[in-house]
């Protein structure tokens, strides 16, 4: 199972590579994702320069795909030939994004009739595309996601990791990266965060 981390110029390192790295600690158990990018290298807003692992086009044969945010995606969002190459598919792919992100999915008409999550300065935005947006980190239906806050990235990880290998295989990969003494914590808080988000509006 392959997962397109989609990753812009000026993105969010917290978006991308937390994502990345939670769902790699699966790797043995054929669950792995990958930095894929518009451009072969991108800068983030932060001035560092990541290469990317995959092109674009690799968001049609991944089994997940996950878009971070960024400094750029209004510019993104706006860009009509760069969004036609994301021709994502909900009855296949399990798709989340997170903060801007979510502006990226609402662009597509992937959260049409559904809430979303974002961040505070994404907000506005977000609902100027007509969507609803919710005070909470964390909202799924079906096979979309979207997550609200930087750290929010290790929520989207640990509904994908469930999704795909189940909930022990999440438990294991957050145990092994909550900070030492905070462990089981660590791992009931992203699990609620998601249960939660999964059943808001049942």
């Amino acid at each position: 199972m392959q997962v397109a981390v989609v990753t812009f110029d000026g993105f969010n390192e917290l978006d991308s590579f937390i994502a990345s790295a939670l769902i790699n600690r699966c790797r043995n158990d054929g669950l792995e994702a990958f930095i894929t990018t518009p451009t072969p290298v991108v800068t983030s807003r932060n001035g560092v320069e990541a290469r990317g692992q995959r092109p674009m086009e690799f968001v049609t044969e991944a089994d997940v795909v996950l878009i971070g945010s960024g400094v750029k995606t209004r510019e993104v969002v706006a860009d009509d030939r760069l969004i036609s190459r994301l021709p994502l598919d909900p009855s296949r792919q399990l798709i989340g994004a997170q903060c801007s992100g979510t502006l990226v999915l609402a662009r597509l008409g992937l959260l049409e009739g559904m809430p979303a999550c974002t961040d505070r300065t994404s907000r506005p935005f977000v609902e100027n595309c007509g969507v609803t947006v919710l005070d909470a980190p964390f909202h799924a239906e079906g096979n979309i996601a979207t997550a609200g806050g930087c750290l929010s990235s290790q929520y989207l990880a640990t509904w994908v990791i469930i999704r795909t290998l189940g909930e022990n295989a999440a438990r294991y990969v957050l145990d092994y990266v909550a900070p030492v003494g905070e462990n089981q914590q660590t791992v009931e808080r992203a699990l609620r965060a998601v249960r939660t988000g999964e059943a808001a509006l049942r």
